[in-house]
């Protein structure tokens, strides 16, 4: 017993010299308010190693209370051991097995940004705003974000069980869903609609990104390319200096595309554009919505703040928060929220969102189709069913309708009026 209420001094005393060192900046007063709670953090340390029923593993006492520290800061701080932080290594490689949603911890509720399309989630119906009650029957109340991934991340095939809450219709739905591999590619759609409008769907924020909208953009201006259209809908971000480089593609060089701010003087950055030939001469609309978040909100609000583009379609997300790693000695990390993003006029997006100049809520238009003479002779039924034939596998190959979206066919009308008042 004297052995282990030594081992556990010492262990309290490391905990405080390791914290002295981290609070060296701080003010005396409040220096000695922290240390009177780390010597209570101390005290209750040693009364669980010495009294608790069974023999407590000090390691996962620390990492117990790191998670709670961390948890107690915002939904997106968070304390992660080794083998979360590798989970977390994985999401920048754009592939791994799992459902295909992106995840947040809003007003203190599991919820989903966005499902990310072509993904499990997605065909299962998945939407924006659902609130994740159960994993696998497993209550979500209390459950880290990074705790959650891990549950719905598995080996492609096998199914998770997901019951989710969503409040806009009242009801909570039952989902079996069977994991697959999740394969990021940034750009869904680059295509020119109609009279030289060219559309651009970017889906993520990943490495490659600038390179593959270099490439879009490059090819659409050969093909006759006067207006653009870049859909940002359901896009949860990714990588900051990403966003940064998409966003200045469309921005004059030398001007602010984004900032942040901290505490501390390091922690206030600005990212300012670099690119030398940005394309400054043809109309744009960018489509946002309420999956639209993190880095989709930088590109939104640094090109609305400077009427580059007009922002169509409803509120983002309003995820604008900077969160740094910060490795630890054992190979665990500490995610820190240390400051918050801000547009080019000092608009704040965390808790905001992006608000668009033309307010378009998202419904489907559903083609009419006049009524057809029934034929009349044999020839004709087998010439109608060949028809029926061929146009079923058109659309099967086509799988691209931008006419069924009023969100999209309003961005293409918007256009024509600008270029029809520019006489373009």
């Amino acid at each position: 017993m004297r052995k282990k209420i030594i081992f556990v001094l010492i262990s309290g005393l490391v905990v405080l010299a390791f914290i002295s060192v981290a609070i060296s900046g701080i003010d005396k007063k409040k220096k000695d308010d922290l240390y009177q709670q780390v010597e209570l953090f101390s005290d209750s340390l040693a009364i669980i190693q010495t009294e608790y029923v069974d023999e407590a593993n000090p390691k996962d006492l620390i990492y117990g209370a790191l998670k709670g520290m961390l948890s107690s800061l915002d939904p997106h701080s968070q304390f992660m051991d080794p083998d979360t932080y590798n989970e977390l290594k994985v999401d920048t490689e754009g592939k791994f097995g799992g459902i295909g949603i992106e995840i947040t911890i809003k007003d203190g509720l599991l919820t989903v940004v966005t499902p990310i399309e072509d993904t499990p989630a997605w065909k299962a119906g998945l939407k924006t705003n659902d609130k994740i009650v159960k994993i696998n029957d497993e209550l979500t109340r209390d459950m880290t974000l990074i705790d959650a991934v891990k549950k719905l991340r598995g080996k492609p095939g096998d199914p998770v069980n997901i019951t989710i809450l969503r409040e806009s219709e009242k009801k909570v739905l039952e989902f079996k869903i069977v994991r697959d591999i999740i394969k990021i590619k940034d750009i869904k759609e680059a295509r020119i609609l109609e009279d030289g409008t060219g559309y651009i769907r970017l889906v993520e924020f990943r490495e490659n990104t600038p390179q593959d909208i270099t490439a879009a953009l490059e090819r659409l201006s050969k093909e006759g390319m006067n207006a653009l259209i870049l859909d940002l809908r359901n896009n949860p971000g990714g990588l900051l200096d990403t966003a940064v480089k998409v966003a200045e593609k469309f921005i004059e060089k030398g001007k602010k595309i984004v900032y942040t701010k901290g505490r501390k003087p390091q922690q206030n950055l600005e990212f300012i554009s670099h690119e030398a030939h940005p394309i400054l001469n043809i109309p744009m609309v960018v489509l946002i919505n309420e999956g639209s978040a993190s880095g989709s909100e930088i590109v939104a609000g640094a090109l609305q703040d400077y009427k580059r583009a007009i922002i169509l379609g409803t509120k983002s997300f309003g995820k604008g928060s900077v969160q740094t790693v910060v490795p630890l000695r054992d190979g665990s990390a500490l995610r820190l929220t240390t400051s918050k993003y801000f547009t080019p006029l000092g608009k704040v997006i965390h808790g905001k969102g992006v608000i668009p100049d033309i307010v378009v809520e998202e419904t489907k238009i559903e083609p009419v189709l006049a009524e057809e003479a029934k034929p009349q002779k044999a020839e004709d039924i087998f010439e109608e069913i060949e028809k029926k034939g061929e146009e079923k596998v058109a659309k099967e190959e086509k799988q691209f309708d931008y006419k069924s979206d009023n969100q999209l066919t309003r961005a293409v009308d918007v256009l024509k009026a600008i270029k029809f008042y520019k006489g373009t």
